[in-house]
């Protein structure tokens, strides 16, 4: 009997030891994945405000299709869609991350894709 009861206890102790390990993973992991991102109408305002003026034209219209995530390094691309109907490609890289604030670099490409007929 007491075999069984050294047993039982160290079946318990071990479940016990593994619920806490597991609570302590979730929480670690529950912190890390707390990457900030910035939504794709807000990019889609700050880069249409930026590209303003830069050119010193008025706003043009910018389409993100998708958020932007806060890790330095990481990109996305969006697209300027001129009154014709033709669209330029806009590569958005982020710089720095601080807190919640997101900074990025653009970079427009060369040549624009013609308008669909």
């Amino acid at each position: 009997m007491t075999t069984n009861r050294l047993s039982a206890a160290a079946s318990l102790l071990s479940a016990v030891a593994t619920s806490v390990l597991l609570v302590g993973c979730s929480a670690s992991a529950d912190v890390g994945t707390s990457t900030p991102e910035m939504s794709s109408g807000k990019l889609s305002a700050l880069l249409a405000e930026r590209l303003a003026a830069t050119t010193g034209q008025p706003k043009p219209n910018i389409d993100c299709p998708e958020d932007l995530v806060g890790e330095v390094g990481a990109t996305t691309r969006c697209r300027l869609i001129a009154d014709d109907g033709s669209t330029l490609g806009v590569t958005v890289k982020v710089t720095s991350v601080d807190g919640d604030q997101i900074q990025f670099d653009f970079k427009a490409d060369d040549t624009a894709s013609p308008a669909p007929n």
